[in-house]
């Protein structure tokens, strides 16, 4: 099957993709693309805040938001191809002979982009997460059940990105292992933190 961009597919072939005896789209896909829906929904809480008359005091400030959420959509869908492509690479190069050069040249590298690459999605989902947070205080509120609903795929897309992140850990060598366990660990006590705050911001 032709690689496509995920964004170039409609919902129903990323899916049909997701679901296919191949080794990609996988779970790191799927992690991004949770995170995407996150943002691409606040953008929509955020649309419907713009122009109201009793939240003019925020309007400078929600444009701004939208901007970052609709920029952040197409990174994210970026990183689900990244981490597919990281995936890939570490799959092929590994199945070479212990003494083929281009294992011994590539395979470090692919190693930590499989490790990095989820962990940029963790990264940009808890910055995401940041965002909902002020959003809470700045949005109509007759779309607050969104905005959770938001952050909960946000922290979702953290919390399973991190599975790629620690599955991956063991190809590093200990000292990097180490202090990308300690980023992950403390991305995903952020996400959860943020995630929490939101939830209760949108129900109070």
């Amino acid at each position: 099957m032709p690689h496509q961009p995920t964004h170039a597919l409609t919902l129903a072939d990323f899916l049909s993709r997701l679901a296919a005896r191949t080794p990609t789209p996988g779970g790191g896909a799927a992690a991004s693309v949770a995170g995407a829906l996150g943002a691409a929904l606040a953008g929509m809480v955020v649309n419907y805040s713009l122009g109201k008359k009793n939240l003019a005091p925020h309007e400078a400030e929600n444009q701004q938001a939208l901007i970052i959420l609709s920029t952040a959509v197409p990174m994210l869908l970026d990183l689900a191809d990244e981490d597919a492509a990281a995936y890939g690479a570490v799959n092929e190069l590994s199945r070479l002979p212990e003494g083929d050069p281009r294992r011994a040249a590539e395979l470090p590298q692919a190693q930590r982009d499989s490790v990095q690459v989820p962990m940029a999605v963790g990264a940009m989902c808890v910055n995401l997460l940041r965002r909902f947070e002020a959003l809470a205080a700045t949005t109509n509120r007759h779309l607050r059940s969104d905005l959770a609903i938001a952050a909960i795929l946000a922290d979702a897309a953290t919390r399973a990105a991190a599975c790629n992140v620690a599955v991956n850990l063991p190809s590093l060598p200990p000292a990097e292992s180490e202090k990308a366990r300690a980023r992950c660990d403390a991305l995903l006590a952020e996400s959860a933190r943020l995630c929490a705050l939101v939830e209760r911001a949108c129900t109070a």
